[in-house]
């Protein structure tokens, strides 16, 4: 098989989906292009992300519902975009898990097309032109919207994107959440983040997010005990991605879920003492 050959003005040169197109390749329309309304679709709920000391952490719960029934229990919504970034997905799953290998194909293809990866900002404005297209499903109710966030090696810092649906990006000073359990898991954040946080500091962070966003939100998928099943929780930093082991996950959550029980037992104590 001999290499396609472009014109000088056609040479598509490290876009990965415009090298499909013109050497008419595998990749086309999505599958969901023809999705009728009230066909149940399963969507992904709750990922969060924020800063810490040495970079950025990610998480995201593994449930997945079609409407108010749970259709996956262990879908995967984490995942590393390349080797210093990683990408967390909220809304339609199929569609997004699309987008997701479809970008972390454009990052690698870029790498050895320029010898070189994006920067951090390039990466950012991939996956935004990446929604961007994406926007005809998201009228039709297939929503995706990811949640971005890396280590920048010029800034030596860890960074976090957030986008709507019409492909708009905005960084994150601190901190980010998105889906149904969002709102709940931002709070919680908002109250306990402060610059500097240790990596165990901002592990413990992410996963009481994900805990108070479960306990409020019924799309949004807590620690399931009884099938081993956690959220997944990943560090970016100096030195890569790298994901947090299941087992350190089911700890840190058992010791919250210990210090929650205590909590309430104290307050319920405090509560019946005589004045």
């Amino acid at each position: 098989m001999s290499l396609p050959l472009f014109a000088p003005t056609d040479d598509p040169g490290p876009d990965f989906a415009a090298l499909m197109r013109l050497s008419g390749g595998v990749l086309q329309r999505s599958n969901h292009d023809s999705a009728k309304p009230g066909i149940a679709i399963p969507h992904a709920t709750t990922v969060v992300a924020l800063r810490y000391g040495d970079g950025v952490i990610m998480a995201g719960d593994r449930r997945a519902t079609e409407g108010h029934a749970i259709a996956h229990r262990a879908m995967e919504k984490v995942f590393p975009a390349d080797r210093w970034s990683a990408v967390a997905i909220a809304g339609a799953a199929g569609p997004a898990v699309e987008m997701v290998r479809l970008f972390q194909v454009q990052l690698e293809h870029y790498e050895k097309v320029e010898g070189v990866s994006l920067s951090l900002e390039g990466k950012a404005n991939q996956l935004a032109q990446m929604v961007r297209v994406h926007l005809p499903l998201a009228m039709q109710g297939l929503v995706v919207v990811p949640l971005f966030a890396g280590y920048d090696l010029h800034r030596s810092i860890g960074r976090i994107y957030t986008y709507d649906v019409t492909g708009g990006h905005y960084e994150e000073a601190d901190f980010q959440a998105t889906g149904s359990g969002g709102r709940d898991a931002r709070t919680t954040m908002k109250l306990g983040f402060r610059e500097g946080l240790t990596l165990d500091q901002g592990l413990e962070l992410a996963i009481e997010a994900l805990y108070e966003a479960a306990d409020e939100d019924s799309g949004t998928g807590g620690p399931d005990l009884v099938r081993g099943i956690y959220p997944i929780v990943a560090a970016v930093d100096s030195n890569g991605y790298s994901r947090i082991e299941d087992e350190e996950v089911a700890e840190r959550f058992a010791a919250l879920i210990s210090r929650k029980r205590e909590e309430r037992t104290g307050q319920h104590r405090g509560g019946g003492e005589p004045g």
